[in-house]
């Protein structure tokens, strides 16, 4: 059974968004509609604020730490159209302002570190786009176009080994970048030189795909997809070679559906939704996937739409 190991009293004046743990776990970060975002240490089951982070002028939606190898950077990004990129240098000080989307901008997802220091950032404009940092800049690049009316989830596909992906075979890891949108769609984006060409158009979802999460790769050769929507259903995808994919229905519940969630391993999936339930799910022998723990956030005050688990 999933059970409630501790609370956190954020402190925030307001819905609370997202909440991501660090690589280690010993840090949580915090993003509300009260325009902040916040720092807390974890030691013994208590918790001890380290930053309040004041930078945005709107709603921050969502937070993203980077991997530690580059020190203790996160990501912010908000409804004032801005992406902030926070790094700890005795404390937490803002290194870098992307203002480049012209709305919202929903999401954000650093890449996997083997690829350096990349941001990921999707925008209620339509527009996604690709943060690199080169030392002491950063670079932007856009892909203008990528969802009609909006992209509401960005989640990068895991490094690849060459022996699994027929185009990687021809010249190292490829980054792959899955994306959600207000189109219904799922798509999957490839760079290829130094511009992102749509590589698959995912078509299960009868309404806005609120969240996509690409599986850790590790297990059988075949990458795995998990996208959730206000349609109610949660689909997994999977593919053996990158170009065709197979949708699974996970489920139809009984609301909208916010967030999916893998866990480490991968293969465990954590589903949140409307319902103010987080439900965790695992596939069995047979491909079939099952409810094998379900928890009741009403409980507690965790009635966020874009609550992350797992």
């Amino acid at each position: 059974m999933v059970s409630v190991l501790n609370t956190v009293d954020t402190g925030h004046e307001d819905m609370i968004h997202d909440a991501e743990m660090d690589y280690y776990g010993l840090r949580l970060a915090t993003c509300s509609s009260d325009n902040s975002v916040k720092i807390f240490d974890l030691k013994n089951g208590s918790q001890s604020l380290v930053a309040d982070l004041k930078g945005h002028v709107g709603p921050v939606w969502q937070v993203a730490w980077a991997h530690p190898k580059f020190g203790n950077i996160i990501a912010s990004c908000s409804y004032d159209r801005k992406v902030i990129i926070w790094k700890e240098l005795g404390e937490w000080t803002k290194i870098y302002e992307h203002i480049g989307h012209d709305s919202s901008v929903n999401s954000v997802a650093w890449a996997p570190h083997e690829f350096g220091l990349i941001l990921a950032c999707g925008s209620s404009d339509g527009s996604i786009s690709i943060l690199t940092n080169s030392g002491d800049t950063w670079d932007a690049q856009k892909i203008p176009n990528a969802h009609t009316i909006g992209c509401n989830a960005v989640s990068w596909c895991p490094v690849v080994e060459p022996s699994n992906d027929a185009i990687s075979q021809k010249g190292g890891a490829v980054k792959r970048l899955a994306t959600g949108g207000c189109d219904n769609l799922v798509k999957i984006w490839r760079e290829e030189g130094d511009r992102w060409i749509e590589e698959n158009k995912l078509e299960a979802h009868s309404d806005w795909v609120r969240d996509v999460a690409w599986a850790p790769a590790v297990g059988p050769s075949r990458a795995t997809l998990a996208s959730c929507s206000q349609d109610r259903r949660v689909v997994v995808w999977t593919s053996t070679d990158y170009s065709t994919w197979t949708p699974n229905v996970l489920n139809v519940f009984e609301d909208v559906i916010w967030n999916v969630s893998w866990s480490l391993t991968g293969r465990i999936l954590a589903v949140s939704g409307g319902d103010n339930k987080v439900s965790l799910w695992r596939e069995n022998s047979e491909g079939q996937w099952a409810c094998i723990s379900e928890l009741n956030k009403g409980q507690g005050n965790l009635n966020s739409a874009d609550q992350r688990v797992l």
